[in-house]
């Protein structure tokens, strides 16, 4: 299931406040600035600093 256009417009990291981008297969979320990874599961983007995967 793909997330909304308009949901990712509204979409921000929650530790910075920056806007984020949808990842290249489309399951995740990726700050630039804070380089993480928040996943999407089933749909719903998990928008919690603890879960979001950390990018090198």
């Amino acid at each position: 299931m793909a997330i909304s256009r308009e949901l990712l417009e509204l979409l921000v990291c929650p530790k910075c406040r920056e806007k984020v981008r949808l990842n290249e297969n489309g399951d995740g979320l990726i700050c630039d600035r804070c380089r993480l990874l928040y996943e999407i599961r089933d749909g719903i983007p998990v928008m919690l600093i603890g879960e979001a995967k950390k990018l090198s």
